[in-house]
């Protein structure tokens, strides 16, 4: 499917196909630092708790953005600027499964190292107060891809 822009004068000019690598976007450095600040983009109820998030016991990988729903489920979040995906779909389900068996304490210490990180202060908001306020009340247990 086609993208147009739409000129000043009402006229449709098709935009003309790329890919993230000729337009010189790289992964990490832009679309996902891009992503991390403006996650409502892809949904509005997603919070970013982690990014680069590799806490896995015997294991080098690294989620790209972990997020949390307001129905408290871990929403995995995987980039590739790749034409064919670099099996992402897999990536990321195999992401979800590893996170999957996460703690609400876990996650708490997980998104507080992400608040200092990125915010630069020590004394940074309770992680634990923002997400009890971020999250429904009734909750869910589930992973989201």
């Amino acid at each position: 499917m086609a993208l147009y822009e739409l000129t000043g004068d009402q006229t449709l000019s098709e935009v003309t196909p790329t890919t993230f690598a000729a337009a010189g976007v790289w992964e990490r450095r832009d679309l996902q630092a891009a992503l991390r600040k403006n996650i409502a983009t892809i949904d509005a109820d997603l919070m970013v708790v982690a990014e680069e998030f590799g806490e896995f016991e015997g294991s080098d990988r690294r989620i790209d953005l972990l997020c949390v729903d307001r129905e408290a489920r871990l929403v995995v979040i995987e980039l590739e600027r790749t034409t064919d995906g670099g099996h992402m779909e897999l990536q990321a389900l195999r992401y979800a499964a590893m996170v999957s068996s996460m703690t609400f304490e876990q996650l708490v210490d997980i998104y507080q190292r992400f608040l200092t990180r990125h915010s630069g202060l020590e004394a940074r908001p309770d992680a634990r107060q923002e997400l009890a306020d971020w999250i429904d009340e009734s909750g869910s247990s589930d992973s989201r891809v």
